[in-house]
C-alpha cells in the first residue's frame, strides 16, 4: 500500500491559513497537487508558494463556502486546471463565543453555514466530481472534540452543535458513496493553537491556562499535530477506514 500521495490532486477549504495551511502543505510534501479554497486575499499568493516551496502544482481561489454555486464552479475549475481532486481537507470554519440566552440570530446561522453547510457544499462538490469520472477519493472533514463534549469555561453552543452535525455528516457521506469507493472520515481535535484560538484567547487571556490545566499532555496542539493523521486517512494506507471520527486532543476527552 503507498502512503504517498504522488499524482494526486487535493482541495483544502480554509486553505490560506491555520490548520488548513499546515495540512495543504504537508499534502503537497507528500507529493499532491494541492487546490487553496479561502475567503482570504492571500490565498492564491500562499498557493504559489507552497508550489515554489514543493515543487507541485497549486492553485489559489477566493471561496465562500456558504456559496453552493461559487463552490461548485470551483472544484469544477480544479478540475480543469489540475485534474479530478480525490483527495479533500474541509477545513473552514468559525467561532462565534458566548452565553446561550444572548445569541443572535445572525450569529447562530453564521456558524451553522459556514461550519456544517458549508462542509456539505465541498463534500457534495468533491464527491460529484469522483461519482462522474468514477474515481476513489477520500474526504477528511474537520470535526472537533467540542462535538464529543462541551467546552468549559466558554460556551459555544452553536460551535459544539454544527462540529457533532460534522462527524454525522461524515458518516452519512461515507455510507453512502462507499460502494463508489469515496471515503469519508472526520478528526476531531482539541485546543489547537491557531489565529482562531489566539483571538479567543486575546480577549479572554485566562482560558489558555484553563484549558492547558485540563489536557493530560499539557499543551495545546499545533497544526502540525493533525498532518500525520490526515496524511494516513487521505492515503491508501486507510483504504479499509472510512464513516470514523478520529479523536486527536492530547487525551482531553479521556479525562
Amino acid at each position: 500500500m503507498r502512503t504517498d500521495l504522488t499524482g494526486n490532486v487535493a482541495v483544502v477549504t480554509g486553505g490560506a491559513r491555520g490548520i488548513g495551511l499546515t495540512v495543504a502543505q504537508a499534502l503537497a510534501a507528500d507529493g499532491a497537487d494541492v487546490a487553496l479554497l479561502d475567503l482570504l486575499d492571500t490565498v492564491e499568493e500562499t498557493a504559489a508558494g507552497i508550489a515554489d516551496f514543493h515543487g507541485v502544482r497549486a492553485m489559489g481561489r477566493r471561496l465562500d463556502v456558504t456559496d453552493q454555486e461559487a463552490t461548485n464552479a470551483a472544484f469544477a475549475e480544479i478540475g480543469d486546471e489540475l485534474g479530478v481532486p480525490q483527495v479533500m481537507l474541509s477545513a473552514a470554519g468559525i467561532e462565534i463565543n458566548g452565553p446561550s440566552i444572548d445569541v443572535s440570530a445572525e450569529d447562530w446561522r453564521a456558524v451553522i453555514d459556514v461550519n456544517l453547510t458549508g462542509t456539505f457544499f465541498a463534500a457534495q462538490a468533491f464527491g460529484r466530481g469522483l461519482l462522474e469520472s468514477g474515481l476513489p477519493g477520500s474526504a477528511v472533514l474537520i470535526a472537533s472534540m467540542s462535538g464529543l463534549i462541551v467546552n468549559v469555561p466558554q460556551w459555544a453552543a452553536s460551535y459544539n452543535s454544527s462540529k457533532a452535525a460534522v462527524a454525522h455528516l461524515g458518516k452519512s457521506l461515507a455510507v453512502e458513496w462507499a460502494p463508489s469507493g469515496i471515503r469519508v472520515n472526520s478528526i476531531a481535535p482539541g485546543y489547537v493553537l491557531t489565529d482562531l484560538t489566539r483571538q479567543i484567547i486575546e480577549q479572554e487571556p485566562e482560558l489558555e491556562a484553563d484549558w492547558v490545566a485540563r489536557i493530560p499532555q499539557g499543551r495545546m496542539a499545533t497544526p502540525q499535530d493533525l498532518t500525520g493523521l490526515v496524511s494516513f486517512l487521505a492515503s491508501d494506507a486507510s483504504e479499509y477506514l472510512t464513516g470514523q471520527q478520529i479523536v486527536i486532543d492530547g487525551g482531553y476527552t479521556a479525562v
